[in-house]
């Protein structure tokens, strides 16, 4: 799951980061709302773990403007602002959590993981082409009926390809859904993945755009 990081104090985001990444999450992280506003588009994450006292806006008006633009991104408040009031404000804007500062990190990694079952179960729990059958609740993938065992990045780049049939993805594209801003990304890595997929798969699914990317053909 990608998740993107608004946070200002670095020493908390770079812990949290580091800690998120060890759980197997995907993060990216940005400082303040206008950058959060410009990432939002370009990359849209799974879920938005939001701080409030951001410097160059409240958070709440990030989370305004996101549900302003019809996005249903899943949001998760972490704030020292611990009074009902801040709370009542933050859910009723369109947060779907709020955690207060201090933390457990355990905690706030369990309530992402409920989210992400959450969003598994609100899409649609199955994507099917063809003879590939990719389950996003039970996170499995099935080739005329046969379990394929795939890593976890494995299976967010297949997941990532079927959920749009017949579009072009960038290598940059899909790098940004499977790894964090500033993880280090193999200059071959995609392409090692895909050529591990194609192994696992068997079938000709995944097509190479020469110069440009990837797809998967609507069958």
């Amino acid at each position: 799951m990608q998740i993107m990081l608004v946070e200002d104090d670095d020493l908390l985001a770079d812990g949290m980061v580091r800690a998120l990444k060890r759980d197997g999450f995907a993060v990216n992280w940005v400082r303040d709302g206008r950058s959060a506003r410009d990432s939002i588009v370009v990359e849209a994450p799974d879920v938005l773990v939001l701080d409030l006292g951001l410097p160059d806006m409240d958070g709440l008006e990030v989370l305004a403007w996101l549900r302003g633009q019809g996005l249903n991104t899943p949001v998760l408040i972490l704030t020292a602002r611990d009074d009902t009031a801040d709370k009542i404000a933050g859910l009723d804007t369109g947060a779907d959590d709020y955690l207060t500062k201090p933390f457990d990190m355990d905690e706030l990694s369990a309530r992402l993981r409920a989210l992400e079952r959450r969003l598994s179960t609100e899409k649609h729990s199955r994507i099917c082409n063809g003879p590939v059958v990719l389950d996003t609740a039970a996170h499995q993938v099935y080739v005329d009926g046969r379990d394929i065992d795939l890593s976890r990045r494995e299976y967010m780049l297949l997941k990532a390809l079927l959920e749009n049939p017949g579009s072009i993805q960038t290598r940059e594209a899909l790098e940004s859904k499977l790894y964090g801003a500033g993880e280090e990304v193999g200059s071959n890595a995609i392409e090692v993945h895909i050529h591990n997929l194609r192994k696992k798969l068997v079938i000709d699914l995944i097509k190479t755009i020469r110069g440009i990317g990837y797809t998967v053909r609507k069958q």
